[in-house]
């Protein structure tokens, strides 16, 4: 399960439907804050994150996520139009990152990737 966080909804459909046409579940969530709620009862295996959004953002909503011991070790691929991409993810912890606007091969095998090493080292 795929847990996609980003504020437009046009991204936020657009990602969901390309992932689930590839056979992946998926939550939605439009903010940091619904997406901590979303963790819970079965937490996501992968969760790609928008940094930049209203109500709570994605280093706010990284920051809470990694304080859980029962969700902190969820990888993270962080999705943003911000130059400084690559930092941002570096310092929450995340284990890739896109830039905005970004090519579905690179983000599908980015996805696939990460959840085998998922799998791998969690067996789940």
């Amino acid at each position: 399960m795929v847990l996609v966080v980003d504020d437009d909804p046009d991204i936020l459909e657009a990602l969901s439907e390309i992932l689930e046409a590839e056979g992946f579940e998926i939550l939605r969530a439009r903010n940091g804050k619904e997406a901590l709620e979303k963790l819970e009862p079965e937490p996501p295996q992968l969760i790609l994150l928008d940094l930049m959004m209203p109500v709570m953002d994605g280093w706010e909503f990284a920051q809470r996520m990694r304080e859980r011991a029962d969700v902190a070790g969820i990888p993270i691929i962080v999705l943003s139009a911000d130059r400084n991409v690559g930092s941002k993810a570096t310092d929450i912890g995340a284990v890739g990152h896109l830039a905005k606007p970004f090519e579905l091969n690179d983000l599908l095998d980015m996805v696939r990737h990460s959840l085998v090493q998922t799998r791998a080292s969690t067996g789940r």
